[in-house]
């Protein structure tokens, strides 16, 4: 199995409260990282995506631990990569530098491939052109696009911090693909009718999109798909009591086990169903060890 990542890469900047400041790995690492501990050795999961050249040799030992990762995607461009901040006193993260969009022609030679996941970690990891370009590549042979919406909802200040903005093309960018994922805020503000859950899942089908997820933390998350012409819903949520030690990049997490799983079993109920497992599984490990421990996951796939 060949799977395609595209997405900006991120450094996480944690400035904890007694003046410590701790740098990790973040963005579309969260998301392939997942990948490689899913998938086998046998599988191919390329990587495309652009990092500072201050950043890029770091992003690249990092991965270059996994076997089933290709690195030929990876490019450096000049200065640092997107840096995101993280205060212990303050809810609010700031990115205060953003890459620039990665351009098709990085993209396009890695399109001949089983899936795609699109994860737009900083809102501005392609243009909706480039996504445009993607879909009329693949739609001949038929390729599922995973497109998680992640920051296109947010708007980001020249301090570096973050609203929801309304997307007026939020339909374009949705349009043939066929998985769409957003958490419950960004599924609240990303029309500028602020339609609510339902509402918006309606909205989705009739623009050729099969299935369309709102990830919603420790409730879980909801599945819409369509069937006999009707909008099915399927509530997913794990039973079990979990102890949370970090819920950091468990969006990406979700997605990248979603498209996965999508691929092995052909049907987005049981895809979805494992999805909201593995993301809820890595919930109870520090962020350090989250990516690894979804081997323990990776038979049951």
């Amino acid at each position: 199995m060949k799977l395609t990542v595209i997405g900006h890469f991120c450094v996480d900047v944690f400035h904890h409260a007694d003046g410590i400041e701790e740098k990790r790995l973040g963005g579309i690492y969260h998301s392939v990282a997942a990948l490689a501990n899913l998938a086998s050795d046998r599988d191919t999961i390329y990587l495309v995506c652009g990092a500072g050249e201050t950043d890029i040799e770091e992003l690249r030992a990092a991965l270059s631990q996994y076997k089933n990762i290709d690195l030929s995607g990876l490019y450096s461009f000049p200065g640092q990569s997107n840096y995101v901040h993280y205060y212990d006193d303050s809810p609010n993260e700031r990115s205060l530098t953003i890459a620039p969009p990665i351009p098709f022609r990085h993209i396009k030679r890695f399109l001949n491939v089983d899936g795609v996941y699109i994860n737009m970690v900083s809102g501005k990891d392609i243009v909706v052109d480039t996504m445009d370009e993607i879909r009329l590549e693949i739609r001949g042979k038929k390729t599922p696009i995973h497109l998680d919406i992640h920051s296109l909802t947010l708007h980001v200040h020249e301090d570096g911090t973050r609203t929801f903005n309304p997307m007026a093309d939020w339909r374009r960018w949705c349009f043939m693909t066929d998985c769409v994922q957003m958490n419950a805020q960004e599924a609240s503000e990303i029309s500028v009718e602020h339609f609510n859950d339902e509402l918006l899942a309606k909205q989705m089908i009739p623009l050729m999109v099969q299935a369309f997820i709102i990830t919603r933390g420790a409730e879980g998350a909801t599945l819409y798909t369509e069937q006999h012409k009707q909008l099915v819903t399927m509530q997913l949520k794990d039973d079990a009591q979990l102890e949370v030690v970090s819920t950091l990049g468990s969006g990406d997490i979700f997605g990248a086990s979603l498209l996965y799983a999508f691929l092995k079993k052909k049907n987005y109920k049981e895809a979805a169903s494992f999805a909201q497992r593995a993301a809820s599984h890595t919930t109870e490990f520090p962020l350090s060890e989250k990516h690894r421990e979804l081997k323990a996951l990776r038979e049951s796939v």
